[in-house]
């Protein structure tokens, strides 16, 4: 919990939230760069820490740092939630008239939050960074580049492009966006469902500076996710390829009963269910296949469960009255309220 109070309790201009999954080499670095970039920022900044369930010494290092520190809070989850769950534990846990999302792989230059901030004190809600460039290997980029330019087209909600997560928004969205109940997030695309003035600011991504970053496996589960959440095209896609399939089968149908009777072949009975199982069976298992992916959805967010579950706060700056009730568990209730 937190260790009282150390500023009187100043609400911080800017509070950027980085969550943390096993950066401990990477940590120093971001701290002092934020620091060069945003230490002469009128009015303070905090950084919310958030630690998901790092198993090297990422929690050790930030709670040091928190205990000496007035503008440094960490956040401690109590197992590994997600991403895009810790993301929501920091904005839970932010006090600042303005709240950035940052990844703590320096991938996203702090540098650029004080031209964020800017342009939100100009009148912006939100300002996010869009990247016209990417120091990533080739098959990143082409992936990145494919499912960007999908969500464009097929969700319901205007897509702001080769966007991530790295954004200023102004408390309004944030109180917004702690209103939201769904439990399988996808932030950006929360984001942008908000509406308000939102902005870009172009940036070239850099090169990972350490850690190992998410998986392919879990950046296709969170493709997934943000086509479920801001489109229908997967319930859609398995009407049409049931359709399909159909009459593929009709199709086949027609040309094993042509060479049937043309003599070129002797289907007998057996060909002909074969052909009925394999394609009509198919469209049936993949049709139920993304229903099902849909129902598993609706089955979790029906149990009620807390978003997280933080372990311990840390901070010499008094915590906000919503870092008490995240502390144990943030209740799915007080979301819906």
């Amino acid at each position: 919990m937190p260790e009282g109070p150390a500023d009187g309790g100043r609400t911080p201009v800017v509070s950027i939230v980085v969550p943390v999954f096993n950066e401990e080499e990477g940590l120093p670095e971001l701290q002092r760069r934020v620091d060069e970039a945003l230490g002469a920022v009128e009015g303070g900044v905090e950084v919310v820490y958030v630690d998901d369930g790092s198993a090297d010494g990422s929690a050790a290092l930030l709670e040091a740092l928190a205990r000496e520190r007035d503008d440094v809070v960490l956040v401690r989850l109590s197992r590994n939630f997600g991403m895009e769950i810790a993301m929501s534990a920091g904005m839970d846990h932010a006090r600042g008239d303005y709240v950035a999302l940052l990844h703590a792989d320096l991938q996203d230059p702090p540098e650029l939050i004080t031209e964020m901030l800017v342009r939100a004190r100009n009148g912006a809600d939100v300002v996010y960074a869009r990247r016209i460039g990417r120091d990533e290997s080739l098959l990143k980029r082409t992936l990145a580049t494919a499912f960007y330019r999908l969500m464009e087209r097929l969700a319901r909600t205007p897509y702001q492009g080769q966007a991530g997560d790295f954004r200023l928004m102004s408390r309004r969205t944030v109180e917004a966006l702690r209103t939201m109940p769904e439990r399988r997030r996808f932030l950006r695309g929360m984001v942008a469902w908000v509406g308000f003035e939102q902005v870009p600011v172009e940036y070239r991504r850099a090169g990972r500076q350490s850690g190992r970053g998410a998986s392919y496996p879990a950046l296709f589960r969170l493709a997934f996710e943000a086509l479920a959440s801001f489109s229908d095209v997967p319930l859609r896609l398995a009407s049409w390829l049931g359709v399909t399939l159909s009459a593929l089968s009709a199709l086949l149908a027609a040309v094993v009963l042509l060479l049937t009777a043309t003599g070129v072949v002797v289907a007998s009975s057996a060909t002909w269910i074969l052909i009925a199982v394999l394609f009509l069976g198919g469209a049936q298992l993949v049709s139920a296949g993304i229903i099902g992916r849909y129902l598993a959805r609706v089955h979790e967010q029906s149990l009620g469960r807390p978003l997280y579950l933080v372990d311990r706060v840390v901070a010499r700056a008094p915590a906000p009255a919503s870092s008490l009730s995240a502390s144990v568990g943030q209740a799915a209730a007080a979301r819906r309220a």
